[in-house]
């Protein structure tokens, strides 16, 4: 295999760097090392060719990854947020062979594995399991890791992408950020491409030190559940240098230093991303102490494009472009040369692309700095940074006959509200919100609808709200509700339906 990470970690001199765990376990450099050659070796005879990797954050999450590297095995990071569904789907889709996991129980029964059971010489709770791999499953020939996105339909896609690029953003991240032998501490998933390069590699890369506690540990549960006073703990316990943030992390942060929580006076940099993020947050994080910088990327392009740097932070831009990278507009829209991906599984014809059209609209300022100024097409970015179709959620609400029109809002929120009218005027408000909880169900829960509100009349070309054909003008409908859609994203986490 092509250069890799973990060649570069130890292609030099003695390497200085370590690992910490959920228990405090701490590997060292060498540490590290043994157990990802004893873990790749078991790899190689098992005779797996692509890995898909379902594990809670931990030291397990980062030997795997390295010894799938190692073992010359592509590795598929499944989010544990994924429905059964995104799951079964993700793994068919990349013609995994094998199933290494921290929670057999559950996974076992949904991708029915095969007998092979081994127990990784990695520790704790790994295991690897057989999957009957699905026939046919296609992937450009040099991919190393296939990264699903979070879904903005329930069949999200897998982003292929070669070591070299993963290696390339996570040097440039390196030059980017400045800082020597950081502690960085992991607050989002590992299987989140964004820490799992600039989290893990590039902190690494830099001789320092990466510290990555369980989710549960650090207040998480589902995907969009957080315990603030746990997380603000584990902060301050580990003393970190550099963070990971979504918006909606940043925002819980910055309104507990505002309340009177310390921030560590370690902290150096913390980047956020993963979803828009408000000037006036930026601002506030800034003022309480927070060295808060916005950067821009996506799993096209192996995470990270562009980054705000300490010393030229320019609020309301995503900063300049990596040095390995081009950025420039066609059409007003964002294209990006230099680190494209290989292709998405399964869709041949989207292989090797030289250039990356990302769909958001924006432009360059004199200065080099990136400006987004919004998304060609409708897709919502929740601020814990979830990727959602109102058109996927929309369709789901008016399966069964019992809604007339659905239209979906969330951008930047914590959760997703919805605006909806009947088809019968005599359908009660309890059996809407009964067939809304049914819906939720089967929905994975950052996609779930937390809100609705009742249309006192249907969204049409009579009142402005829809064309002629009956799609919802979307601006339009959020203008005229806005202070309706307000006070829905103003509610308090427990009157939420979810």
């Amino acid at each position: 295999m092509s250069e890799m990470v973990f060649d570069k970690l130890f292609s030099g001199a003695e390497p200085v760097f370590s690992v910490t765990g959920s228990c405090d376990e701490i590997l060292s450099a060498s540490d590290l090392s043994r157990r990802v050659n004893a873990v790749a070796s078991m790899l190689r005879r098992s005779g797996c060719q692509c890995i898909a990797l379902f594990a809670d954050n931990g030291v397990d999450w980062i030997v795997s990854d390295f010894a799938c590297q190692l073992a010359g095995v592509r590795l598929v990071p499944l989010p544990l947020f994924f429905s059964d569904e995104q799951l079964q789907f993700a793994v068919a889709e990349s013609g995994a062979d094998a199933l290494l996991t921290d929670q057999g129980g559950r996974l076992a029964s949904i991708l029915k594995t095969t007998s092979r059971t081994v127990q990784l010489a990695a520790g704790g709770q790994m295991k690897l399991f057989g999957i009957a791999a699905a026939a046919g499953a296609k992937v450009p020939g040099t991919t190393s890791k296939i990264t699903f996105t979070s879904g903005t339909t329930g069949r999200p896609k897998g982003v292929c992408l070669s070591a070299e690029q993963q290696l390339l953003v996570a040097e440039s991240l390196v030059a980017a950020v400045g800082i020597e032998r950081p502690k960085h501490l992991c607050l989002l998933p590992l299987s989140t491409l964004l820490e799992n390069i600039a989290g893990i590699y590039a902190p690494l890369l830099a001789g320092g030190q990466v510290i990555a506690p369980s989710l549960a540990k650090l207040g998480f549960t589902g995907s969009s559940g957080l315990s603030i006073d746990r997380l603000l703990r584990n902060i301050s316990k580990y003393q970190p240098d550099t963070l990971i943030l979504v918006p909606e992390m940043l925002h819980a942060i910055t309104a507990a230093a505002v309340n009177g929580w310390v921030p560590p006076a370690s902290l150096r940099f913390i980047a956020v991303g993963g979803g828009k993020t408000a000037v006036g947050l930026l601002r506030s994080a800034q003022e309480v102490g927070l060295p808060v910088h916005e950067g821009y990327g996506l799993s096209e392009c192996a995470s990270v494009v562009s980054l705000n740097r300490p010393g030229s932070d320019l609020h309301g831009s995503v900063g300049r472009p990596l040095d390995h990278v081009r950025v420039h507009i066609e059409g007003g829209e964002i294209v990006v040369d230099g680190s494209s991906f290989l292709g998405y599984a399964g869709q041949p014809e989207s292989w090797y692309p030289e250039t990356v059209y990302t769909g958001d609209l924006g432009y360059v300022d004199p200065d080099g700095c990136i400006h987004i100024d919004g998304r060609r097409k409708n897709l919502l970015i929740s601020s814990f940074g979830r990727n959602i179709s109102p058109e996927w959620v929309e369709s789901e609400l008016l399966l069964g006959g019992l809604l007339h029109q659905a239209v979906v809002f969330g951008d930047a929120q914590p959760y997703c509200v919805a605006l909806v009218a009947p088809r019968d005027a005599t359908t009660t408000d309890l059996e809407i919100d009964s067939w809304i909880r049914h819906v939720n169900e089967g929905l994975p829960d950052y996609a779930r609808i937390a809100l609705w509100h009742r249309l006192e009349e249907p969204l049409c070309s009579a009142n402005g709200l829809a064309t002629d054909n009956g799609r919802p003008k979307r601006e339009v409908i959020a203008t005229r509700f806005r202070e309706t859609l307000t006070d829905m994203f103003d509610k308090p986490r427990e009157v939420l339906a979810v």
